[in-house]
């Protein structure tokens, strides 16, 4: 899981920090090729820092679900084990757990514009996904008024394997560009499981700090998946180091891959105004057994 600075591995993130790469640009045409025998560039959408934060040791991003108005409260998404007052256990879902957390706004170069302030955690876990909801004490009108900054809207669109990807973190004010490589039908870590998990391709190495970012899907500009974690040091279903599993429970290790919990399926949990249903209709997200507060 890609928090940074927790106990040893604050030496690791901070080395890593050096070794961001971009990827090389997609679509070029071999030399010497006749302009008219030129592929057609994918349609792409311009990825920036529009719509992403920074937390204090996490990557996150203010979201709107398709059916949001600019008069909802504004939502703020990051990992599940971003939350502030700890880990979800597994099999544990919070909901309505009061919160003052704060988020940097930034613009699309990066630069900080101010803060937005959470009222409450919505929704938060680490069981078959990992994510975090806040909500915010702004509306999505309130915040293009004062920041000029619009929401990233969530897809409700299963993500697509090969589709051109940015990871966006505000964290680390760096984006990673690569592929989705494929899915994982289930992803193993510590005590946690996820289901039907992204793998990246090579090109996006991400490192701590950068749980939570957004994964914008290059082709329509809206958000396919949230970035979670990588497997480190080649080890199997340790923490830091997670393994897949398949549909026949074939276990793997992929060391140095890393990974993202897809978001199409949220949308259908949030209805007007940006409230939580979980009884919602489509609504697959895992329902509390109790709550924390």
């Amino acid at each position: 899981m890609y928090r940074p600075l927790v106990g040893t591995l604050a030496t690791a993130v901070l080395g890593a920090a050096a070794l961001v790469t971009a990827a090389a640009p997609a679509g070029a045409a071999p030399a010497g090729a006749a302009a008219h025998h030129k592929p057609k560039p994918p349609r792409t959408q311009a990825v920036d820092f529009a719509g992403t934060v920074a937390l204090d040791d996490c990557s996150g991003s203010i979201v709107k679900m398709p059916t949001s108005q600019p008069d909802d409260p504004a939502l703020v998404m990051t990992n599940g084990h971003c939350l502030e007052s700890g880990m979800p256990s597994p099999g544990e879902v919070i909901v309505d757990q009061p919160s003052s957390r704060s988020f940097t706004v930034l613009d699309k170069s990066a630069g900080d514009l101010g803060t937005l302030t959470a009222t409450k955690v919505a929704y938060s876990t680490m069981t078959d996904t990992d994510v975090t909801f806040y909500e915010t004490g702004s509306t999505y009108a309130q915040i293009q008024q004062k920041y000029g900054i619009k929401p990233l809207e969530l897809s409700t669109d299963h993500p697509t394997k090969g589709a051109g990807i940015t990871v966006v973190s505000g964290y680390w004010k760096k984006t990673y560009t690569c592929n989705i490589d494929g899915f994982v039908p289930t992803l193993k870590e510590g005590d946690w499981t996820w289901k039907d998990s992204v793998r990246y391709t090579p090109e996006c190495k991400t490192i701590g700090g950068t749980s939570g970012s957004p994964v914008i899907d290059n082709g329509t500009g809206k958000v396919t998946a949230i970035n979670n974690t990588g497997n480190e040091n080649g080890e199997r279903c340790t923490v830091n180091n997670p393994c897949e599993v398949d549909a026949n429970g074939n276990v793997t290790v992929h060391k140095g891959t890393n990974y993202a919990e897809e978001t199409y399926t949220i949308p259908k949990c949030f209805g007007t105004g940006n409230k939580l249903d979980l009884n919602a209709a489509g609504c697959t997200l895992p329902k509390p057994s109790g709550v924390r507060r």
